[in-house]
């Protein structure tokens, strides 16, 4: 489906039975949510290109903030989570297909999940994780999926465009101002290892830094608890 697309197009879904998570995990949403993914053909290296999970992330922020959530409600959780009042209000998953020996990648999907008016059963969460909340507990309304649409897509599109043309700082800036656990003790967990530390920043390429006794630990992806 995604190559035959005429990117860049918006594809959304009201309710999401065999979706995917991170590592491979299935993901079903719940009622109440919204399942929208942003498929694009970037011209950027893979890596680069990759970046765009802090993009999404801000652009989450910001939407939420135009449908009157409050400013210092809405963090944003390493690698790819956003939080309101400290629980998960929406996630973000890249997936794309390699264009071939340059590099580069023939599309990108970038899906997002929103609880909007329903959040998964808390009990069902992995112990230590953050727990559920949904957008419309925060502003006391409800809020039906083409106002977040509307939203999400304006303030993508002018996040997009920052990235382009002035790649990924002026975003990592944006990301770090809403950063949940800066600067606090947090636990990542590897396919290696679990580290324990002070979450000190993310780098020039999207990778958590993690400070402990041991030194400084460069985190290309985790699972992150709090």
């Amino acid at each position: 489906m995604a190559a035959s697309c005429h990117a860049p197009v918006w594809i959304t879904a009201e309710r999401q039975t065999a979706g995917r998570g991170r590592r491979g995990r299935a993901w079903a949403s719940p009622e109440g949510a919204l399942a929208a993914t942003l498929l694009i053909r970037p011209a950027e290296p893979a890596g680069t290109a990759a970046l765009r999970s802090f993009v999404a992330a801000v652009a989450l922020a910001e939407a939420f903030e135009t449908l009157g959530a409050p400013a210092g409600a809405v963090t944003a959780k390493w690698p790819n989570d956003v939080l309101l009042h400290g629980c998960k209000a929406a996630g973000i998953l890249l997936e794309s297909a390699s264009a071939g020996a340059g590099g580069g990648l023939a599309w990108m999907a970038i899906g997002i999940g929103i609880n909007l008016s329903g959040a998964p059963d808390a009990a069902l969460i992995e112990a230590g994780a953050v727990p559920p909340a949904s957008l419309a507990e925060v502003l006391g309304r409800p809020v039906d999926r083409e106002e977040m649409m509307i939203a999400l897509a304006r303030a993508y599109a002018a996040r997009e465009a920052e990235f382009v043309a002035q790649g990924f700082a002026p975003i990592r800036s944006r990301w770090l101002a809403r950063a949940a656990r800066l600067g606090a003790p947090i636990r990542a967990r590897t396919a290696r290892e679990t580290l324990d530390g002070i979450f000190d920043t993310v780098d020039e390429t999207g990778h958590l830094l993690l400070r402990n006794g041991d030194g400084l630990h460069r985190i290309p992806a985790a699972d992150v608890f709090f």
